[in-house]
């Protein structure tokens, strides 16, 4: 239903104004420019952020030849745009969320606000299968995402990664539907498990022996509850489960290298990423052993560890207390 017009966003006389996407995809950028919507969640620039609101609303590839985007808009077409474009601005609502619709690797993935948007620098490991870790990745290989939200990272994995099974896990049985749901789509359940799991502490095998695997990757909560008045708007309609972190964003990242060699074969990987908080874990700990990787596509804060290195994994750094 269309919302009652706005003194900060008027409703338009579409009928003398904008009549094609062109138009809408124009006047969309101008208006996200205007009210300084926060981009990260998929685009870096109005314009693509436009397009892809009103490309995805009219159900048209994102690829769409702009020579068709003089194509002219129905009435009921400019009601559900102008509407989407409006709660965009008004409500910072992120795209991803208002079109139920996230871009991943290529691919589409149901999301709504019980998961994170997906946006993991992770994308690059996996394009690569690993290879500096993996040697065999046609292997018959037992893979781990913790934390899995909207399930694309299992996913991905499970794809390029065709003789493993992967297991995605999450705390949160909210977020484990929306997984649930594009494990179907993209008809990856008989590769796809999907887990509620507290971390590790849920994986576990029949006799209570804990599952391991050869590579386990997690992009758990990292931020510090403290920053959370200092996110852009259109953070606050994540959930807050999958984005904080007690101890300044970093009890989850302790917990998880403190239990993570009992679940890894013995030349078993893990990676985690770690965002902002890889100033604070060289700070606690300047003697860690973790590797922090350099990706082709900037500091992304993802850091790798070996199953032996786990053990001694803060070298000689002090414990920082919970």
């Amino acid at each position: 239903m269309t919302a009652s017009p706005d003194a900060r966003f008027p409703l338009i006389d579409d009928s003398r104004q904008l009549a094609t996407m062109a138009d809408f995809i124009r006047w969309a950028a101008s208006r996200m420019d205007e009210h300084q919507v926060f981009l990260g969640h998929g685009t870096t620039c109005y314009w693509d952020e436009a397009a892809w609101l009103v490309l995805d609303a009219l159900h048209l590839p994102l690829a769409l030849d702009a020579a068709h985007w003089q194509a002219k808009l129905t009435p009921s077409e400019i009601t559900r745009v102008v509407e989407l474009i409006r709660r965009r601005c008004l409500e910072h609502i992120p795209t991803a969320y208002l079109l139920q619709r996230a871009w991943f690797m290529g691919q589409p993935y149901f999301v709504d606000e019980r998961v994170l948007i997906p946006r993991s620098p992770f994308a690059e490991l996996i394009a690569d299968r690993f290879s500096a870790w993996i040697p065999q990745p046609d292997a018959p290989l037992s893979l781990l995402d913790i934390g899995t939200g909207s399930g694309c990272l299992a996913i991905a994995l499970a794809q390029h990664f065709p003789q493993a099974t992967v297991i995605g896990s999450d705390v949160s049985f909210d977020a484990l539907q929306v997984a649930a749901i594009n494990v179907e789509q993209q008809q990856m359940a008989d590769q796809v498990s999907l887990v509620q799991s507290d971390l590790l502490d849920g994986l576990l095998d029949e006799t209570g022996q804990p599952l391991r695997f050869d590579l386990i990757l997690s992009n758990p909560p990292y931020v510090d509850p403290d920053e959370a008045d200092d996110l852009p708007a259109e953070y606050h309609h994540e959930p807050a489960l999958a984005l904080f972190a007690e101890h300044h964003g970093l009890a989850l990242v302790e917990r998880l290298l403190d239990t993570a060699a009992a679940h890894l074969t013995a030349q078993g990987n893990l990676f985690v990423e770690v965002g902002n908080s890889r100033r604070l874990i060289d700070e606690w700990w300047p003697s860690h052993r973790l590797n922090w990787l350099s990706l082709e596509f900037g500091d992304a804060a993802i850091f790798h560890i070996g199953r032996s290195e786990l053990a001694d994994w803060r070298g000689d750094s002090a414990s920082q207390p919970l």
